[in-house]
């Protein structure tokens, strides 16, 4: 008797759809948390306005970071091969990531301890790289992905990287994460202007609409790139979308333009860059209107446009191996088990509810502004 209602191939596909939908969740929940503390030595020029901003974040950040947490979860259980190499292969720029990700919890604690300028501006300090670094870091591993990332697997599957730090920073990547960070200080600028008042509700509008302006920009001149100097990969026989995972068993070969076939071959895909214009542009032009709230969902739906972008321009490719192209990670043969897949989504729909359900109410709790008053009232306020 079979234990799974579901094929393989209709499995692997709603784990790819699930890992889009946690990746997408960390940009949008977490991503404004990013863009903040990015924004902070500009938005904030007194003590106390760089209290409201680090307010606005302080009390959601942690829940936030869960998102990031599923991802990594997700990735672990659903494609092993794929948390294999991008772990280690991507190993130093994760270690830049969680230093840089350490340092927020520890300067949100440590800012008001001590009432001395120059200690809070060193911490002040530390929760911007918190800030930049992470939303930088994480759209150079985008471009990197783009181009194919250095990797091999022999025989038995076991992986080898072959490639460096600085290799990973090369200028595409770097463009990435551009992008990454443009998009991250826009959908930050909305809420931060959103959710306070006076100058830094101001200063955010600016800032916000520069961001906006940068992310339409970059995300349009990456699309450029990758459409005539990015080779993409193309996969040429031997996939067998219910077969076991055996990342070996199949041909590929890299051509240029390749990504921009599945605007071809799917023309509904163009859904996903048409939305990432209209977003960003779209947090243009609210925030000039003094939109605030509204611009903070227009620049959620330009994160959704972007990832989904990528997602679905590189499908059904996961990791692409520049160093050996038939050893590239695909969504029908890097997944774990039938079995092990349709355990997953059961826990799946079961917790993920339960997450959105208190995420929701943890923002209804602390919906309103955050300024002088609503501080001084909260004995909890950093």
């Amino acid at each position: 008797m079979d234990l799974v209602p579901l094929d393989y191939p209709t499995l692997r596909l709603i784990w790819w759809l699930l890992l889009g939908v946690l990746l997408i969740g960390f940009a949008i929940m977490d991503g404004f948390d990013l863009g903040i503390g990015a924004l902070l030595p500009f938005v904030a020029r007194t003590d106390e306005e760089r209290r409201t901003v680090i307010n606005v974040v302080g009390p959601v950040w942690e829940g936030n970071q869960v998102w990031l947490i599923l991802g990594g979860g997700a990735i672990f259980a659903a494609w092993p091969p794929l948390y294999a190499v991008s772990f280690s292969g991507f190993y130093l720029a994760m270690f830049l990531i969680l230093v840089a990700l350490i340092l927020r919890p520890v300067g949100f604690k440590f800012r008001g301890k001590v009432e001395n300028s120059r200690w809070r501006e060193t911490w002040d300090i530390a929760l911007f790289i918190g800030g930049a670094v992470p939303a930088l870091i994480f759209g150079v591993a985008v471009g990197n992905v783009l181009q194919g990332v250095p990797f091999d697997l022999d025989g038995t599957l076991r992986p080898s990287y072959d490639g460096t730090i600085f290799g990973l920073l090369n200028p595409f990547a770097l463009l990435c994460g551009l992008v990454s960070v443009a998009m991250l200080v826009l959908h930050g600028a909305c809420l931060l202007a959103a959710k306070t008042d006076g100058p830094v509700s101001h200063r955010a509008l600016d800032y916000g609409r520069v961001a906006a302006l940068a992310s339409a920009g970059l995300f349009l001149l990456s699309g450029i790139v990758v459409a005539t100097l990015i080779k993409g990969y193309v996969i040429t026989g031997g996939a067998v979308a219910d077969a076991p995972s055996n990342p070996l068993a199949k041909t590929v070969v890299r051509e240029a333009g390749a990504w921009m076939t599945a605007y071809g071959d799917r023309p509904w895909t163009m859904i996903a860059p048409l939305l990432g214009f209209a977003g960003t542009l779209g947090a243009w032009l609210l925030l000039g209107a003094r939109r605030p709230g509204l611009a903070f969902l227009s620049s959620g739906a330009g994160i959704f446009g972007i990832i989904s972008t990528v997602g679905l321009a590189i499908f059904p490719f996961l990791l692409p191996s520049s160093l050996n192209p038939n050893a590239s990670l695909t969504v029908w043969d890097a997944s774990s088990s039938r079995l092990t897949l349709w355990i997953m989504l059961l826990a799946t729909l079961v917790f993920l509810p339960i997450i959105l359900a208190y995420t929701a109410w943890v923002y209804r709790v602390m919906r309103g502004k955050v300024n002088a008053a609503s501080m001084s009232r909260n004995p909890n306020a950093y």
